[in-house]
This record gives C-alpha cells, structure tokens and sequence, in this order.
C-alpha cells in the first residue's frame, strides 16, 4: 500500500513537470512550432517569405489608416509641408498575400495613384520627391506582389514618388546594373527626382521606418534579407535594394555596365562609392528587413564567371565603365495605372548593333545639371 507521503511525492512531481512544461511553451521556439502546427491545418495564403514577423513584434497590415485619405482638388501654394516624420509610419509589416492577386486589385487598393504610377500626398507637400527603378525580365509575377507592398508603405511615408519599372528586350544575357543606368536617364528625364531607389523586383520591405529618402551619402536597404538570416552577408554588400541622389550617382559614374549575367554588380557598386570618396549607410537591423520572394535562377541570367576577375580591376575602370559610355535604345513607353513600364535594347556583350544605336537627343530641361556633371565624368575619364 502506498503511503500518504509517497502520494505527496507524486503530486509534487506531477505539479513541478507542469510548470516546466508551461515555462518551455512561453518561450519564442516552442511558440514558433506550436503556432506551425496549428498553421497546418488551415488554409495557406501564399507566403512570400519565412518568418512571418519579428519575433514577438506582430506585423501591422500596410494598408491600416490609408482608406481614410481622400483626393485632394489642387495643391496650390498654401499647402503645408508634410511633418518630417510621417504619422502614419507604424513600424513592422505581415508581408503575405491572398491567393489570386492581380494587378486590377493591387489598383483598387491604391485609388490616389495616377497615370504611369504617381502618387503626391493629398493633405501636404511632400518633402522628398524619390523614384523607384526596378529592373526586370520575365518576372511579372513577382512584381505584382511588390506593387501589392510597396504603394501602400510609400504612401505611410507622404512621399511624392514614381515606380519605374525596365525590362530588358530581347532573350539575351540578362544585365542588371545596365538596366538600372538606363532607368536613371529615363526617370531623371521626365522629372528632377531629389532620390532614386534601386530596388530588385523580389524584395519585399518589412518595416515602414525603413524610409524610402536619400541619405548624405548612399544607402543600402536591404540590410536584414531573410534569405540570410536578416543578417548582412559581409560589410560591403551593396545589393537588393539601394538609394542615390543624381549627384551620388554621377559622382561615381553609376553602375558598371560590362556586368552580363548573375553576380558581380553589387559587389562593383559598393567599390565605386568608396572610390568616389563616399561611404554607405545603413538603416538598423531591426527596420531594413526584407522578404524575398522565393524564385529559380532565371534563363538568360546563369552566372557570371568574368565577376571575380572584373572586381579585381574596378579601381581602373570604373571611371571608364558607367553612365558615360552607356548606350541602349528606348523600345517603349507605357504610362500604366500602376508604373510607367519602359522597355530597352541594351544589346549584348558585344554592344549595340551600329543600326540600333540611338540618335542623341535633347536633354530635358531638368536634366542639364546631371548632364553637365556627366560630361564631367568623361573629361575625367581621359586624364
């Protein structure tokens, strides 16, 4: 017969393993795979990402608080400046969307964006005037979940920007950092954009504090991607998303165009900024997180195996290699609800066909100060 002290015992032990086993479900792991199962048995959206949200921080949905913003009739010269910290930023971001999405429905949800992808606060003037440029080929999937992200954050921002989205004509090896020289000339052409936004089609931001502004000196940010652990991969990575004024980035002559295929660019870009005698920033950790949409090595971009050896000679031609000896051919230009869609003949390694060559056109009135620096950058060139 057991006795009444053995009885005790048991009760005692029984008690200590429940409060152990409440201690270890409280912690964030074993909260992570309840929740994972529980997800099980629900129907999925279409994650674009691991990690849903930061850890005990839940994610806010982009487009809480901007139902309530109406058209404004005009903005004349009484309209107050916007506050330099926007009220509506509210911090991180749930990035996951329903099944099924279109680009019809991403333009309901956006109502005060016009024609070729504009937007202006209705209630202020906006303080930064920033263009986004998003080089891209075959890729329309993706973009159409970052339009889904990206309209909505940039208006908690009362930003007036401008999406700018280049495709590469053609089948041909894919050229990023030569699309994105091509998307600076055509987007500075149609207005004096005070900063441009590199941004790579597959990425999606997290946080709304991660503000979409220039910087005194370059910014990179995509500083956390979940692809690496919301970590940086090494100190002078320079890739996914980036952000220059026209003067930073005639200062260092742009971007490499000889880059054709995958890796490499990034890399060049962060040596350039230092050689221009700049420097990079960053947003923390915490805010410049981003989720990149899961996707295979596109045909026509298989990687590149000259990088290694062209990184080696950056420091000789960066001043050679740029927005001074770029050459491409305007295919089209469609001023859509959602971007202004530009397509480009940029040629192949071995350069532009004598026929497809653009004649040289007047620049715009709003593009005389970056040419006059760009012509600059030749003379410099040849010393």
């Amino acid at each position: 017969m057991v006795s009444i002290h053995s009885k005790w015992r048991y009760l005692f032990m029984f008690l200590g393993i429940q409060l152990v086993v409440m201690a270890l479900l409280s912690r964030d792991g074993y909260q992570k795979r309840v929740s994972y199962f529980i997800r099980i048995f629900r129907k999925p959206d279409i994650l674009l990402g691991r990690n849903d949200t930061i850890p005990g921080i839940p994610g806010g949905d982009v487009y809480a608080d901007l139902s309530h913003l109406s058209k404004s009739p005009s903005h004349g010269d009484d309209m107050p400046y916007c506050p330099k910290t926007s009220p509506l930023i509210s911090g991180p971001i749930h990035v996951t969307c329903p099944s099924g999405l279109t680009l019809k429905e991403v333009q309901r949800k956006n109502p005060l964006v016009v024609r070729g992808g504009r937007y202006r606060p209705p209630d202020c003037e906006a303080r930064h005037r920033t263009a986004i440029v998003i080089p891209h080929r075959h890729r329309e999937h993706h973009f159409k979940f970052l339009l889904y992200y990206l309209h909505p954050f940039l208006q908690r921002q009362q930003l007036q920007y401008g999406i700018y989205i280049i495709q590469q004509a053609g089948n041909y090896t894919f050229n990023r950092a030569k699309l994105m020289n091509a998307g600076f000339r055509e987007a500075m052409r149609e207005e004096d954009w005070d900063c441009l936004f590199f941004h790579d089609v597959d990425l999606i931001p997290e946080d709304d504090r991660n503000t979409y502004i220039c910087d005194s000196n370059p910014k990179h940010a995509a500083i956390g991607i979940d692809k690496f652990g919301y970590k940086l991969p090494y100190k002078m990575y320079f890739g996914g998303v980036s952000a220059l004024t026209p003067t930073h980035y005639l200062k260092m002559n742009g971007f490499p165009n000889n880059y054709w295929g995958w890796g490499g660019e990034d890399d060049d870009i962060g040596v350039r900024v230092s050689l221009a005698g700049m420097y990079i920033t960053r947003p923390s950790l915490k805010i410049g997180r981003y989720k990149m949409i899961k996707h295979k090595l596109d045909k026509g971009n298989d990687v590149n195996p000259k990088r290694f050896n062209m990184l080696a000679k950056t420091r000789q031609t960066w001043k050679l290699d740029g927005m001074n000896t770029l050459e491409y051919k305007t295919i089209s230009r469609e001023y859509l609800p959602l971007y202004t869609n530009i397509t480009v003949d940029i040629g192949t390694e071995a350069g532009l066909h004598p026929a497809t060559v653009p004649a040289p056109e007047k620049p715009a009135a709003n593009m005389h100060v970056a040419m006059k620096t760009s012509a600059k950058l030749k003379d410099d060139s040849r010393e």
